[in-house]
């Protein structure tokens, strides 16, 4: 029987360095493949041993990273493995794999005999020789067709002191949340991988399992190659690929972060990409998946940034239901792939580029909590998603940290303005979770005619002029950690004023009703002054 205590670290190689350029380093693995085999069971007693109370359980898939086999009628598999592997089961509808105490799941065996290469932040420790039965126990859970997930964007904190500000940002609210898991899209730390230690107890205090996506910020900088590049990430979150079934949902976690070498000998980076053994599993995996099941993807770089995505959009886009979900550029964007994008499904695809826990970084003033406002670029707060299915269907909600669910949208509107003014004063409202698809309406008081708003590509005028007033007050040394500079928005609406408002205080209302037909209202009190009064006196 294998000890789960190595089942703590290790991933698919992807072995797709050579696809990048001609002139990158690869490591090439030579070794003699061997058979590994072992049972997928009902852990009845919670022992995580296979023993005669235990159920074996049939049909359950089972992958090494390229190719997925079926359990048989006694729950056994048996699949080739070479030294630098990875064996690890698609947990099925109906069953949670065993956690961490961090509430990770622990889905896989590392195979890995001589271990992880030296690096500067420690890999997967000799394995040994391969055990003679991999086993995997489950455990019996209810899943429902409606559930949701929580959904974290790029924590990416540096130390100690920014895994505080998620502590206390997020983690603190959402204790005891029903969400039946949550997912980091990448970025999980910022360079410094001994920060993953921390974060993971932190986040663990949520509650419920965590999954985690690898991002450009996770890897290992001194890989010599891009089968290297995940030996950390891998120790400690298990594959860097993967993918599991939750209620009638399945998940498929991607790495589209690849590490090359542009000039031999000379300095790695990164770009968005898959590689073949990745795309192999990935068309084993969706064989098996019915076309009227909806099928996520998630993955950190946006999918229309990964370089060889051709082959994924051909595999997804004869499928009715499938999205995907990324983090990576730090705004908030529901984007529809389409073929101006290279997509040649009937539909659009709909992709979204998640909300951030970090926001811009931590950066910008702090708070009366010491934590920074770490507004996003596109005027949008840091924060994080929460999505909710039924079947097929999915509805994504956006969740602005320390802020109430109901705080969807911030209207930009002058304090008070002359009557003589009114035609020429222009209303902004950033609805962060707005899309193309969102139609978007205001009016003044509570009788007054609703008028649309026009949706604009632009720089939110209220981060704008936060921008300005920081750079004026940073100091120097800064007092806190400069902003980056605002960008265009996606979610962003305007309209003038009516021309025939009193003079009076009064009530500007929008609403939005967004792409599955919700509607969302946000308030704004303004006054209208005369010509001769000062406005916002």
């Amino acid at each position: 029987m294998v000890t789960y205590s190595r089942m703590c670290g290790f991933a698919v190689t992807t072995l797709c360095a050579a696809l990048l350029t001609t002139t990158n380093i690869t490591a090439q693995n030579t070794s003699t493949q061997q058979k590994a085999s072992g049972v997928v069971f009902e852990d009845t007693n919670a022992n995580q041993q296979f023993d005669a109370n235990d159920k074996p359980l049939p049909d359950v898939r089972v992958s090494n990273g390229r190719d997925i086999v079926l359990t048989d009628l006694k729950g056994k598999y048996e699949l080739l493995v070479d030294d630098d592997d990875i064996v690890f089961v698609i947990k099925p509808r109906g069953y949670r794999t065993l956690l961490s105490e961090d509430n990770l799941p622990k889905f896989y065996y590392i195979h890995k005999p001589a271990g992880s290469p030296a690096a500067k932040f420690k890999g997967v420790e000799p394995t040994g020789d391969l055990p003679p039965s991999i086993d995997f126990p489950l455990y019996k859970q209810s899943e429902p067709n409606q559930f949701r997930a929580v959904l974290f964007g790029d924590p990416q904190p540096r130390d100690q002191k920014e895994v505080n500000y998620i502590a206390h940002d997020v983690v603190e609210e959402l204790i005891g949340t029903d969400a039946s898991f949550g997912v980091t899209l990448g970025d999980i730390v910022f360079d410094d991988l001994d920060v993953f230690f921390p974060l993971n107890k932190t986040i663990a205090l949520i509650g419920i399992p965590w999954y985690n996506v690898i991002g450009n910020h996770d890897i290992n900088f001194d890989a010599k190659s891009d089968d290297q590049s995940d030996e950390t990430f891998e120790s400690i979150y298990g594959p860097s690929y993967y993918s599991f079934d939750y209620g009638q949902v399945h998940f498929i976690v991607l790495d589209d972060i690849q590490w090359y070498f542009p000039t031999p000998g000379g300095k790695g980076r990164y770009r968005g990409g898959l590689g073949e053994q990745q795309m192999e599993f990935v068309r084993n995996d969706l064989t098996m998946i019915p076309e009227d099941q909806l099928v996520v993807l998630m993955m950190h770089v946006p999918l229309v940034d990964v370089h060889d995505h051709a082959e994924l959009y051909r595999l997804i886009e004869k499928r009715p239901f499938c999205i995907s979900i990324s983090g990576h550029t730090h705004h908030h964007e529901h984007r529809f792939i389409t073929k101006e994008d290279g997509w040649q499904g009937p539909e659009p695809h709909h992709h979204i580029i998640n909300v951030t826990v970090s926001g811009s970084w931590w950066s910008g003033a702090p708070d009366e909590r010491g934590i920074p406002h770490t507004a996003m670029a596109d005027g949008a707060p840091n924060g994080y998603s929460i999505i909710s299915f039924d079947g097929t269907e999915y509805q994504l909600d956006f969740k602005a940290s320390g802020r109430s669910a109901d705080y969807q949208m911030q209207i930009h509107a002058p304090e008070a303005v002359t009557i003589d003014e009114l035609s020429d004063t222009t209303i902004h409202v950033n609805v962060f979770n707005g899309s193309e698809r969102s139609k978007v309406e205001m009016r003044v008081g509570k009788d007054g005619a609703w008028t649309a708003m026009e949706h604009k590509r632009e720089i939110d005028p209220l981060l704008q002029r936060v921008f300005d007033a920081e750079e004026k007050v940073i100091g120097d040394p800064p007092n806190w950690r400069k902003m980056s500079a605002p960008k265009g928005s996606t979610h962003l609406w305007n309209a003038k004023l009516p021309a025939d408002i009193a003079v009076g205080t009064h009530m500007i209302e929008v609403r939005e009703t967004d792409m599955h037909g919700r509607v969302h209202n946000s308030h704004r009190v303004m006054r209208v002054v005369p010509v001769e009064a000062a406005a916002g006196g």
